[in-house]
């Protein structure tokens, strides 16, 4: 075996302090996600509350035409087989 192969104790400090960075900076990038993610999710629920609160009759009728429609297609789908 070469002794170029085998690297060095201060090569492997180098790969540990590249591999804890890498591994900080993937987990701080995955809680902006989580966070961006959390506050679109709470924007939207805000937005639909003030929809309802604004727009109720229409918002009963689309609930309506929704489950009318989610029925029909279930249902299509068990008589199908």
């Amino acid at each position: 075996m070469e002794a170029a192969a085998i690297p060095t104790a201060r090569e492997i400090h180098r790969m540990k302090i590249n591999l804890t960075e890498a591994v900080t900076d993937g987990l701080e990038t995955a809680k902006k996600v989580g966070k961006q993610t959390s506050d679109a999710a709470e924007e939207l629920m805000d937005d639909t509350a003030e929809r309802i609160r604004r727009h109720p009759a229409e918002t009963v009728v689309f609930a309506f035409v929704v489950g009318f429609l989610i029925g029909g297609f279930v249902s299509w789908l068990t008589r199908r087989s």
